[in-house]
């Protein structure tokens, strides 16, 4: 498989995939930003699972693509399991010129994203005074918890909060209910939620829910379709490609 596509090539965005349609619903407004700020360029999405049309699926018909993870942090899914169906879809069309970019984050833009949220939620940015729970959905992963967490320390750095820190959702610890309890019982004036997360669901309800009970001021809302992460899938269409000439 030649593995060069051209600076227009279509780029699909593979996700996930959930079974609350709202996910879906998410997905396809983020690309429509990304096709308004790129008129012209095919852009299509792909699931993993719950959803259709699948990576393969989506490449039917192509000659060439970029494939980008429309997923926060690397692990299983990035690593194995969107490469595996990339394969796939080579093996039925050996003359397939695709390229698989990397995941969305780390990336400032996606910083630039969450503040948008939170501020769309009444907090003001950079507050001293106010504690920052930076929630992701968790991994079995070390790796992606880890980047997670260095996120946290720094946006910490970048702007003068009272704190930033990780929380979550599942298969790490803490979870978001106990560090809006840690952080409040350590002083924080005031406790503030930024999930990190991309579409609405299981986890973002969860979240909400259980920091609202736990205390905390605010919860913001998922990034979802916020420009930045729209200028961020057309960075990485573009670092894909370059990285791609640059091998051959």
């Amino acid at each position: 498989m030649t593995t060069v596509p051209h600076a227009g090539a279509p780029l699909i965005a593979v996700a996930h995939g959930s079974r609350d349609p709202r996910a879906a619903a998410t997905v396809e407004a983020l690309l429509d930003g990304v096709r308004r700020a790129r008129p012209g360029l095919d852009v299509r999405a792909a699931y993993l699972d719950h959803a259709t049309p699948s990576l393969p699926q989506a490449l039917s018909g192509l000659d060439e693509a970029v494939v980008l993870p429309l997923l926060l942090t690397a692990a299983y899914h990035s690593r194995v399991d969107i490469p595996a169906a990339l394969r796939e879809a080579a093996g039925r069309t050996p003359l397939l010129r695709a390229v698989c970019g990397p995941t969305l984050g780390p990336h400032p833009l996606l910083v630039r994203a969450l503040e948008r949220r939170l501020a769309e939620a009444g907090v003001e940015i950079g507050d001293p005074d106010t504690a920052v729970v930076l929630v992701s959905a968790g991994s079995s992963d070390r790796r992606a918890n880890a980047t997670i967490a260095a996120v946290a320390r720094e946006w910490t750095r970048t702007r003068p909060w009272w704190s930033v820190t990780a929380a979550y959702a599942s298969a790490a610890a803490p979870t978001p209910r106990d560090e809006v309890v840690r952080l409040t019982r350590a002083g924080a004036p005031k406790v503030v939620v930024a999930p990190y997360l991309l579409a609405p669901g299981y986890f973002a309800d969860a979240v909400e829910r259980d920091t609202l009970e736990a205390g905390a001021h605010a919860v913001a809302g998922v990034l979802g379709p916020a420009p930045e992460l729209a200028a961020l899938l057309l960075e990485r269409h573009a670092q894909a490609v370059r990285a791609a000439s640059a091998a051959a």
